[in-house]
């Protein structure tokens, strides 16, 4: 019993003494530190105490700068807006002579070439049919064709007294031309409506294939109008006679210039 209480008494007392080092330890390093650095106590002057710098005497070469001047205080703003004087001294009229008359000089040449027009887009119309000389329709478009006058399958015609529906005449010649091919219009696109396009048929134009057989009426200052004055003089289409007079004066058959055939001429197969 005896022994175990020895040896507890000298635990505590090591343990106390270990405690004690360590508190002398802090307190050596704590004294050190506090006389290394010393406490600095930063002192301000009083405010009445700063001297103002003494304004700046103009030296006897340099004239002294006009007082500003006073702001006006009759209104609100007088503190807020500058004044900024107007002298006639500070405002002077251009020199004679300055001012001279503008030239004219040619333009600069561009910069890039011009850009083509692009061409319209063409179109093909399959199945065209005829409703009257210069009129088309195929499917849902309707064609009028340029630099031509619109005419009617009704339009009637007078030659040697008699009077013969020349408009159906043409429509069924416009119609045995287009036999059925595809029309190839130049702007015309699909549409449902009726729209002014240039078209050909195999690469011939149409209208002017027209005009040129008396069966339209170019339009005032167009190209065709050499064409109908031809027409004209040569009696076709709407100029002449009823072409479905069949009218022939018989062939004598006893006639020798008849049943003769030139040898040069290749055979009709």
């Amino acid at each position: 019993m005896r022994p175990r209480l020895f040896t507890i008494a000298g635990g505590l007392a090591a343990l106390a003494l270990y405690a004690g080092i360590l508190m002398a330890g802090a307190a050596v390093i704590r004294n050190r530190d506090s006389a290394a650095t010393p406490e600095f106590v930063l002192e301000t002057p009083e405010a009445a105490a700063v001297d103002e710098p003494a304004p700046e005497e103009p030296s006897a070469g340099t004239e002294a700068a006009p007082p500003a001047p006073e702001p006006d205080t009759s209104s609100g703003k007088g503190s807020r807006v500058a004044v900024r004087p107007v002298e006639p001294g500070l405002f002077a009229q251009p020199e004679d002579g300055v001012a001279k008359p503008l030239q004219r000089i040619e333009p600069r040449p561009p910069l890039s070439s011009a850009r083509e027009k692009e061409k319209p887009a063409s179109a093909v119309f399959p199945r065209p049919v005829a409703l009257a000389a210069g009129l088309v329709r195929s499917g849902d478009t309707t064609l009028q064709l340029e630099d031509i006058e619109p005419e009617k399958a009704e339009r009637v015609c007078e030659a040697n007294g008699k009077s013969w529906p020349c408009g159906m005449v043409a429509r069924t010649a416009f119609r045995n031309f287009l036999r059925g091919r595809a029309l190839v219009c130049d702007g015309a696109g699909g549409s449902s409506e009726t729209v002014n396009a240039r078209c050909s048929v195999g690469g011939q134009d149409v209208a002017e294939w027209l005009v040129g057989n008396g069966w339209a009426t170019p339009l005032p200052g167009t190209a065709l109008e050499a064409k109908a004055e031809a027409a004209r003089d040569a009696g076709l289409g709407f100029f002449g006679d009823d072409p479905r007079d069949l009218a022939r004066a018989p062939v004598a058959l006893d006639d020798p210039a008849a049943s003769f055939i030139p040898e040069d001429v290749p055979p009709d197969l």
